[in-house]
């Protein structure tokens, strides 16, 4: 049986990238022989070793890319380190370092030699700060890849959105939220789900303005814009259905009417699944776990990733949750077979 690798692009390494890297791993040691899985987690092994160490967390052994195709069931591919790196703290050398580990993992998938990558949280800062100034992992993804118009999902469990924008000023949404990119996405996000083995997928688009426009007295987005667009794969068979009012799509996709939302914008689509993904323990107000997928779609490669960030007031201290992680890799390895 052939070994399918997943890289695991360790992110920035002031963050928790590192502790979720190590007990995702040893989470998943077991399924990994059983599944004829390899882990393959591209970063700095000085901190990897570090954070083992301290934590009492097994670190996987380091190995080459000419090693790669004989490596252990976990390893490390080492992104060298230019300067120190100081755990919970914005620098450009924790930017530049997970800006690598992303670079060469991208070399390796579209070389054929990994099939997937999963990618621990970098920052933005830290990155610009490197001279890599992208708006997050998509843009960066996009560009290392060659490819246009990439669309971030976000999973939990069977709760699927997809983004017609993300990274951008609220006000700038209706002039980039086109006929041609709504169509795109809703392309895309049908294709991923016919991947993930739904045979007909049933799609909702979002409404951009309240009540979906209310007839027009909210503005005419969504009846002169989305809604041609949504009649035209209607048309063709698809079970696409919209524009459906905002405050009410996510409360039907959450009762399984829909395998899947469009949303317009970064917040109307990220708060609901963050809400849903992020356990907090009531009596002490504190986050206890953390779940959650970010899939691009739209790459030549496959690409997940956890739906938080660095935090780094937390990193070091070994209380990181890695459910994330283990959910996008989960995610890719569903995507890779």
């Amino acid at each position: 049986m052939t070994v399918k690798t997943i890289a695991i692009t360790m992110g920035d390494p002031a963050g928790i990238g590192p502790e979720i890297c190590l007990k995702a791993a040893q989470f998943l040691s077991e399924r990994l022989q059983r599944e004829s899985l390899r882990l393959l987690i591209v970063g700095n092994p000085e901190i990897l070793s570090r954070t083992g160490t301290a934590l009492d967390l097994p670190v996987p052994t380091v190995t080459s890319l000419d090693a790669l195709e004989d490596a252990s069931v976990t390893a490390i591919l080492p992104v060298p380190a230019a300067a120190a790196v100081q755990t919970g703290c914005i620098g450009a050398e924790g930017g530049r370092q997970a800006y690598e580990a992303v670079r060469i993992a991208v070399e390796l998938a579209l070389a054929g030699r990994i099939s997937a990558i999963v990618t621990a949280p970098l920052n933005k800062e830290a990155m610009h700060l490197a001279g890599y100034h992208y708006a997050g992992h998509t843009e960066l993804l996009t560009e290392l890849t060659g490819s246009s118009g990439g669309v971030m999902m976000l999973a939990h469990d069977a709760f699927r959105v997809t983004h017609v924008t993300t990274h951008c000023a609220l006000e700038d949404v209706p002039r980039r939220a086109t006929a041609d990119r709504i169509g795109r996405v809703i392309e895309l996000t049908h294709e991923a789900l016919v991947s993930l083995g739904i045979k007909r997928p049933r799609i909702a688009v979002a409404a951009l303005n309240p009540h979906a426009g209310e007839g027009g007295a909210f503005g005419r987005h969504d009846i002169d814009i989305t809604t041609p667009v949504i009649e035209s794969w209607r048309a063709r068979g698809h079970d696409v259905e919209g524009p459906v009012a905002g405050d009410t799509v996510f409360v039907k996709l959450r009762a399984g009417q829909y395998d899947a939302v469009v949303a317009m914008y970064h917040d109307q689509g990220h708060i609901p699944v963050k809400l849903l993904g992020f356990q907090v323990d009531p009596k002490t107000g504190q986050w206890v776990g953390l779940s959650g997928v970010n899939i691009t779609l739209g790459l030549p490669i496959i690409r997940t990733s956890v739906d938080h960030g660095t935090a780094f007031d937390i990193a070091g201290k070994g209380i990181a949750h890695a459910s994330s992680l283990v959910e996008a890799i989960d995610y890719a390895v569903k995507l890779a077979r």
